[in-house]
This record gives C-alpha cells, sequence and structure tokens, in this order.
C-alpha cells in the first residue's frame, strides 16, 4: 500500500541545521501536491511550507528564507531543508502528499512524523 515515511529529525543547537525526508513508497501512479506540516506541544498543526506539483512553492512567514522544500521526482521523495533553526521550530514534522495509487484512487496521505527539537 501507499504510504510516507518521514526521517531527519534530531536534536539540534540553535542555528544549526537539519533536513527532513519524506519517502513516498508503494505503487504509486502519479504525486500531486506536497507539504510539510508541524505541530507543537499545545498547538494546532500548522503548515510549513507547500510544493505544487507545478514547482511553485508557498512557505509560512515564520520560516521564509530558513526553509527549502525540494522533491526528487526519481526517488518520489520530499525534502525540507531547514537553516538558521530556532528553538520555536521544536515540533513534531509531518509529510502530506496528494497521491494517486496504481489502482487509480488519488487521495492525501499523511506520514507518522519525525520529531525535531532546537535546544541549547
Amino acid at each position: 500500500q501507499v504510504q510516507l515515511v518521514e526521517s531527519g529529525g534530531g536534536l539540534v543547537q540553535p542555528g544549526g541545521s537539519l533536513r527532513l525526508s519524506c519517502a513516498a513508497s508503494g505503487s504509486i501512479r502519479s504525486i500531486g501536491t506536497m507539504a510539510w506540516y508541524r505541530q507543537a506541544p499545545g498547538k494546532q498543526r500548522e503548515l510549513v511550507a507547500r510544493l505544487i506539483s507545478s514547482g511553485s512553492t508557498n512557505y509560512a512567514d515564520s520560516v521564509k528564507g530558513r526553509f527549502t522544500i525540494s522533491r526528487d521526482s526519481t526517488n518520489n521523495t520530499l525534502y525540507l531543508q531547514m537553516n538558521i533553526l530556532k528553538p520555536e521550530d521544536t515540533a513534531v514534522y509531518y509529510c502530506n502528499g496528494e497521491l494517486q495509487s496504481g489502482s487509480g484512487l488519488r487521495r492525501y496521505y499523511w506520514g507518522q512524523g519525525t520529531k525535531v527539537t532546537v535546544s541549547s
């Protein structure tokens, strides 16, 4: 079955960098919009960055200029390069993607999340 699996989270000091990955696996016919969300403790899940199939991107104001979303179509992997990390970036990061499976069904999928902690 189709699934999204994130990796790359961890503990990093303020000002540091991390790169998150989200691998799509299974019988996939096509991939549409992909995005990263995050949820900090006690807060609602929020959109961090979105990559539309046309190639255009959207970012939350809080991460503009620091985070970059990209995708490698050869291996169906979505990335989030995070630079100049701040303590307020601490959250569980989730990958979300619009995927069409081999059966033709198109729907949105969520990954299981990867935890990012920014602390000295």
